[in-house]
């Protein structure tokens, strides 16, 4: 089993559009797919979820050990892929796992699910915290979404900041530009010269677009939304780029 998670300190960068379409996909393309949704806000859930409200189960029961993780999982509408949605109690994660620090809680639920389960996809609240190191030690890779700005560049070099600092390799972090718009002149001079500004980031570039938006209003992924849009294209190659790590 893979994990990987979808990162960034930053909100409204495109984070949870990426990891839900890129757990789509994965499930597309074979991959026995779980996306959790770990932001309490429940974005992804609600992608997911579509006009059938889930509820998910308070953090407690898991825990105190009262309901296993696969418990948790709901069966979305699309073959091979299931996800865990989110719960107001989410909001107290970090607490609860500042209480257990001598163990990767994270890392040891996600381990339960190896058998019946290919592909983990963590969707992540914006913060530095235990989660956010529990979070980068377990995924074998985390993608952040990265706009061509110098706000959201200086927000991608403290996460590599706090990574290095709890001995987190930094190879396990990828950025790519995401909500690019290249009608403006910075968006063109930072994507113009990736590899110095975004050193490591992976080619994909993920544009600013409507049909992004709208999967909030139709709840369904772009590329059944919009299969022949620029956007749907891109997130194609920046799934083919991220399988090609796995």
């Amino acid at each position: 089993m893979k994990t990987i998670a979808f990162y960034s300190l930053k909100g409204g960068v495109g984070k949870t559009a990426s990891a839900v379409n890129i757990a789509y996909l994965a499930s597309q393309a074979g991959y026995s797919t779980l996306l959790w949704d770990l932001d309490p806000q429940g974005a992804s859930s609600w992608y997911l979820a579509g006009a059938d409200r889930i509820k998910g189960h308070k953090l407690s029961a898991l825990m105190k050990g009262k309901s296993p993780i696969a418990d948790f999982i709901h069966a979305s509408r699309y073959d091979n892929l299931d996800f865990i949605p989110s719960h107001t109690s989410f909001r107290n994660l970090d607490v609860k796992l500042d209480q257990n620090d001598s163990v990767n809680l994270i890392k040891e639920w996600l381990a339960l699910l190896s058998e019946e389960t290919s592909l983990v996809v963590l969707d992540c609240p914006p913060s530095l915290s235990r989660l956010s190191e529990q979070v980068l030690k377990a995924a074998d890779r985390v993608f952040v979404p990265v706009i061509p700005t110098w706000l959201s560049l200086n927000s991608w070099e403290q996460l590599r900041t706090f990574a290095k600092d709890h001995k987190i390799k930094p190879s396990r972090l990828r950025p790519f530009y995401a909500m690019a718009d290249r009608r403006k002149s910075l968006h063109r001079e930072l994507i113009d010269d990736q590899e110095r500004h975004l050193p490591g980031s992976l080619n994909t570039i993920i544009p600013n677009a409507s049909v992004v938006e709208r999967m909030g209003e139709q709840g369904v992924p772009v590329e059944l939304l919009a299969p022949h849009s620029v956007a749907a294209d891109a997130y194609r190659r920046l799934w083919r780029e991220i399988n090609g790590l796995l």
